[in-house]
């Protein structure tokens, strides 16, 4: 998928953002990146996809258990199950795993577009702090204060 790191930071012209301001403006993107994959995501879901996903992600085991069984029975053997159990390094009876594949089986069946979402999305939001890294760069040398993309960029409405 994708790697919010210094990476990205030189990607986007942030390289000389200082050191102690890294990881809090690498979780701020993180977490507008999550919210706007998850508004656009909902686009088009029902009340009952909306309240399944939400349980799911929620890490509501008896949902999850519910829908593995209906959706994907032979998960442990699914290839996908397999390049999520070697990246995240845990146990395969470790529930976080079964959690983390639960989730991402079902986008793939009920939003078979999402990696194309978070990838439109990013790319967005890459756009949106290229733009602004003047400001951003100058904020940071200002103060200790979290420097906000989203306040530096205008919003623009999501594109269909």
């Amino acid at each position: 998928m994708f790697q919010l790191d210094d990476k990205f930071l030189t990607e986007v012209g942030l390289a000389e953002l200082p050191a102690e301001q890294r990881q809090p403006f690498l979780q701020h993107i993180y977490s507008e990146l999550e919210l706007r994959v998850g508004t656009k995501l909902s686009e088009g879901l029902n009340e009952d996809q909306l309240k399944e996903f939400e349980a799911i992600i929620g890490k509501e085991n008896e949902v999850i258990l519910n829908w593995l069984q209906a959706n994907a029975p032979d998960y442990k053997n699914d290839e996908a199950f397999g390049r999520l159990k070697q990246l995240s390094g845990f146990a395969e009876d470790d529930t976080r795993l079964r959690d983390e594949y639960a989730a991402t089986k079902w986008l793939e069946i009920n939003r078979p577009d999402y990696r194309d979402v978070v990838k439109a999305t990013l790319d967005q939001l890459k756009q949106e702090v290229s733009s602004n890294k003047e400001a951003i760069l100058s904020g940071a040398s200002t103060g200790p204060q979290q420097p906000d993309a989203t306040q530096q960029a205008p919003q623009q409405p999501p594109v269909n």
